[in-house]
């Protein structure tokens, strides 16, 4: 028996329940926003030293009057100027996934958390039903809806709302930048 679609694609008062999963992780969930900030900006900082880097000594022009921040400390010299872009470079990169592990981490676990807490209260609700209720419905369906549909849940907390995020981040970082 195939199940029929019901509801429409987007319900604000179900986002907002399932949302309440995730309120006792509140301080997890903010911190990996400050860091998810942090890697939007090392994201952006990695195409900007590339630029310096022709701009200012691959090609450089006379005609440049666009300073980066970074400018004013570095060498004249190219090599000695490539050098410190290049480690500057190294840092970013180094550092951008550092905050990308840890922001990937933080979610990972606080969403671990949430669905934990929702399976409980599922597998809660699911014990106090009438076993008649199990007579109507195909235990296999039973499981297989709370299984997957948790995991589904997981992926949307601990995925796709981050990177919805991250990638609203990145992409006004880059508009900055321009």
């Amino acid at each position: 028996m195939e199940e029929e679609v019901l509801g429409k694609a987007y319900d604000s008062r179900l986002m907002r329940r399932l949302l309440g999963y995730m309120r006792p992780y509140w301080r997890a969930v903010l911190v990996s926003l400050v860091v998810l900030f942090v890697d939007s900006i090392f994201q952006v900082a990695g195409p900007l030293i590339t630029k310096v880097a022709i701009d200012r000594y691959l090609v450089p022009s006379r005609t440049d009057v666009l300073h980066t921040p970074i400018d004013p400390f570095l060498a004249s010299d190219p090599w000695t100027g490539l050098t410190q872009l290049s480690v500057i470079y190294l840092f970013v990169i180094v550092g951008g996934l550092f905050f990308e592990f840890v922001q990937t981490y933080l979610m990972q676990r606080t969403g671990q958390h949430a669905m934990f807490d929702l399976r409980r209260q599922l597998m809660e609700h699911l014990q106090g039903l009438d076993v008649s209720y199990f007579d109507r419905n195909p235990v296999g369906r039973l499981v297989t809806r709370v299984t997957t549909d948790v995991d589904v849940l997981n992926e949307l907390f601990t995925s796709g709302l981050v990177t919805i995020v991250g990638d609203l981040l990145t992409l006004s970082f880059v508009v900055l930048a321009m």
